[in-house]
């Protein structure tokens, strides 16, 4: 069974950010541009959602960095858990009604059902 999590308006733009592809796995810059967030905020929020069980990560296999030009730190990757996307929609849904989100934080179609 997966923790309940504080929902920071921080957390929210993250769970909403892994959301639009809940099967993709995303790795930390990646996640932290597309939330609009600071690499600082965005890795402890990771290890809070890991630690409850909502993602899973992984480090990114050696062979495909040795394949970029130039060379470039390894990457860890995040994805959602089997059960990890329904508890993020339903703690989305359970902030935005509880008054926690706000105005652009609102579940988007099917976030929030």
């Amino acid at each position: 069974m997966a923790k309940k999590l504080r929902m920071t308006l921080q957390t929210q733009l993250v769970l909403r950010t892994l959301l639009e592809s809940p099967a993709q796995a995303r790795y930390g810059l990646e996640l932290s541009q597309a939330a609009g967030l600071p690499t600082g905020t965005i890795h402890p929020i990771l290890a809070r959602l890991e630690n409850a069980g909502w993602l899973e990560s992984f480090w990114e296999d050696r062979g495909e960095i040795e394949r970029t030009d130039p060379p470039r730190p390894r990457r860890r990757y995040y994805r959602f858990t089997p059960g990890g996307a329904e508890s993020a929609r339903v703690a989305l849904a359970g902030a935005y009604q509880g008054g926690v989100a706000s105005a652009h934080l609102r579940p988007a179609n099917g976030l929030g059902s």
